[in-house]
C-alpha cells in the first residue's frame, strides 16, 4: 500500500510534529511514504476570503501534481474538505475538473483513512490519561468524520476517554474568521475551552492543527490544566513510536 502525503501549509512551518508522527504511525501499519515534491497551499485561506478565482490555478497545480497518486492521506480535515469538497466550486478547466473528480476518490483525513481504508480496528499502544476529543467543524461537517478518531482513541489500552460537553461546538477559528470577528472568535473559544476544562481532561486531541493552535492559545493565557494533541501524535506516543 502506497499513501502519498498531502501535507498542509500549517502542518509543514508550524506543526511538523503532527505530519511526523502520521509518518510514524502509517509506517507502522505497514505503508510505503511517497512525498510530493514542490506541493504549495491548497489555497483554503484565499478561498475563505472571497478570492475564488485567483485559485485557480493553485487548485489545478494541486491536481496535476496528485492526480496520478494512488492513496492521498493528509493530517488536516479542514485542507481535505477544501480539495474533496470546495475545489468543486471553482471553474476549473474540464479537463482538471475530470481529474478531480477521481482524485477527490482518493484522498482522505488520517483518521478516515485508517479506519475506513486500512481497515484498522484498534492499535493498542498505551496512554494512561484523560482526554477529550475536539470535533473540528470541517472534518465532521463537510467529510462526515466522527466515528472514526474516537475509534482510534478508544483503541488505546489505559486511556480514560470523556466526552466533553458539546464536542461538535466550533472552537471559533475558521481561519481568517477569527481575524476578521476577533469578539466573537475569542467568546467561541473561551465556550469551547470551558467545556474542555469541565471534562477533567489532561488533553484535548483533534484531528486539525489549526484549531488546536487557536485552542491551545486560550488554554495557556488562561492558564488552564489541559493541553492539546493532534490524534497522529496520540496515536505515535501510545505506540511509542
Amino acid at each position: 500500500m502506497k499513501v502519498s502525503l498531502f501535507i498542509p501549509c500549517l502542518t509543514e512551518l508550524m506543526f511538523p510534529e503532527s505530519g511526523l508522527a502520521m509518518v510514524k504511525v502509517l509506517k507502522h501499519i505497514g505503508a510505503e511514504i511517497d512525498y510530493v515534491e514542490d506541493q504549495t497551499c491548497c489555497g483554503q485561506p484565499a478561498f475563505n476570503s472571497g478570492y475564488r478565482k485567483e485559485i485557480i490555478p493553485v487548485a489545478e497545480r494541486f491536481i496535476d501534481l496528485f492526480k496520478d497518486k494512488e492513496i492521498i492521506v493528509a493530517p488536516s480535515g479542514s485542507c481535505t474538505a477544501m480539495v474533496r469538497v470546495f475545489y468543486h466550486e471553482l471553474d476549473l478547466n474540464p479537463e482538471k475538473k475530470e481529474a478531480l473528480q477521481s482524485l477527490s476518490q482518493r484522498l482522505f483525513e488520517f483518521t478516515e483513512f485508517l479506519v475506513d481504508q486500512a481497515k484498522v480496528n484498534g492499535l493498542g499502544g498505551s496512554f494512561p490519561h484523560r482526554v477529550t476529543y475536539h470535533e473540528s467543524c470541517h472534518l465532521s461537517r463537510e467529510l462526515g468524520v466522527k466515528e472514526q478518531p474516537r475509534k482510534l482513541i478508544r483503541g488505546i489500552k489505559d486511556i480514560d476517554f470523556v466526552e466533553m460537553e458539546k464536542p461538535d461546538t466550533c472552537c471559533g477559528f475558521g481561519g481568517t474568521f477569527s481575524y476578521k470577528f476577533p469578539d466573537l472568535s475569542i467568546a467561541m473559544v473561551a465556550r469551547k475551552c470551558r467545556y474542555i476544562e469541565e471534562s477533567g481532561a489532561e488533553y484535548v486531541i483533534g484531528a486539525d492543527s489549526s484549531c488546536l493552535m487557536n485552542i491551545q492559545g486560550y488554554l495557556e493565557q488562561h492558564k488552564m490544566k489541559a493541553k492539546t494533541m493532534h490524534i497522529a501524535e496520540l496515536l505515535a506516543a501510545s505506540l511509542k513510536l
